[in-house]
């Protein structure tokens, strides 16, 4: 409870600035509505939901070999794609920690001359990169899964909010509420 409180005094904070934000999710099967409704209550008070590199390829080596994704974007949070066309009844996206779809999002942003996100939303390697490279990034992460943990303990993620990422979405709708109405963003 203290975690999902800290989260929510950051979401107003930079609710209260109407800073920049950006938002990603390595788990867009589970985890998109949770983001999607942070997105959406941010934009409702004049936060820029920012959405760079849409479309971009982003290249990541697995343990199965080189994969090609595209970054996209749904309802202002960023995921990454297998390429070609998406339709109705297909996934939302690929699971992935990997940092990259992050780095690739903050670098066209500063090649577009910005605007920065100051506070980067989000989990796995969205958080981790994100602060890595000296933003403030908050997240959820599954108990199971060290990196955000350790990435708090280090001093380069703000907030870590432990959960299970693997239930089924709708049982993450409590938690919403609960981090908006805490951040006084319900609408």
């Amino acid at each position: 409870m203290a975690a999902l409180d800290a989260f929510a005094e950051r979401l107003a904070a930079v609710a209260q600035r109407r800073a920049p934000v950006l938002l990603g999710t390595g788990h867009p099967h589970r985890l998109l509505g949770f983001y999607a409704a942070l997105a959406d209550a941010l934009s409702a008070v004049g936060c820029a939901v920012l959405t760079p590199a849409q479309g971009r390829c982003v290249d990541i080596t697995t343990r199965f070999g080189l994969r090609t994704y595209n970054l996209d974007y749904v309802r202002g949070v960023a995921f990454v794609r297998e390429p070609g066309p998406s339709g109705s009844g297909c996934e939302p996206g690929a699971h992935t920690h990997s940092p990259l779809p992050v780095r690739t999002a903050l670098a066209a942003a500063a090649e577009a001359g910005g605007p920065l996100p100051e506070l980067v939303i989000g989990d796995h390697g969205w958080v981790c990169g994100a602060g890595q490279l000296g933003f403030e990034a908050i997240g959820l992460a599954d108990t199971d899964d060290p990196a955000l943990f350790v990435g708090e303990a280090e001093g380069v993620v703000s907030v870590v909010v432990p959960l299970d990422d693997a239930v089924r979405s709708d049982y993450y709708r409590p938690l919403t509420r609960y981090v908006l109405n805490r951040a006084c963003l319900s609408q």
